[in-house]
């Protein structure tokens, strides 16, 4: 998110275009430093939707999967990066790649999780 120190790190001034969007079909957790998103039939999760440089496009997907612990495939990540439709707040629907809980993680937060207000993180 705009602001917040990961987007600093791997973000600022390597993208092309970052508006307000929405996740459907998700709840947003908090977690131990930073949020989750976990597949829900009801919820939403408000982010940002972040369009990547290009000319940068697979290094910048690549660090991102590193900082978020995905490796594809691997039933021992933290995350999952999934393909979802979200709503830009710009109007229509777009195709973006989504860091999920992956379904270890998912399974503990719906347990013991406590759910983000609104799928709002705040950092």
């Amino acid at each position: 998110m705009p602001g917040l120190r990961n987007h600093a790190w791997f973000l600022r001034g390597r993208t092309v275009a970052e508006v307000p969007a929405r996740l459907a079909g998700a709840v947003l957790y908090e977690g131990p430093g930073y949020p989750h998103a976990v597949a829900a039939p009801h919820g939403e999760v408000h982010g940002v939707l972040v369009t990547l440089d290009p000319a940068r496009y697979d290094a910048l997907l690549a660090g991102l999967d590193e900082l978020e612990g995905c490796v594809p495939g691997d039933p021992g990540n933290l995350f999952d990066r999934v393909e979802r439709e979200v709503v830009p707040g710009t109007g229509g629907t777009a195709r973006a790649w989504v860091y999920l809980a992956s379904d270890r993680v998912a399974r503990r937060l719906r347990v013991t999780g406590r759910p983000v207000p609104g799928g709002v993180w705040r950092g």
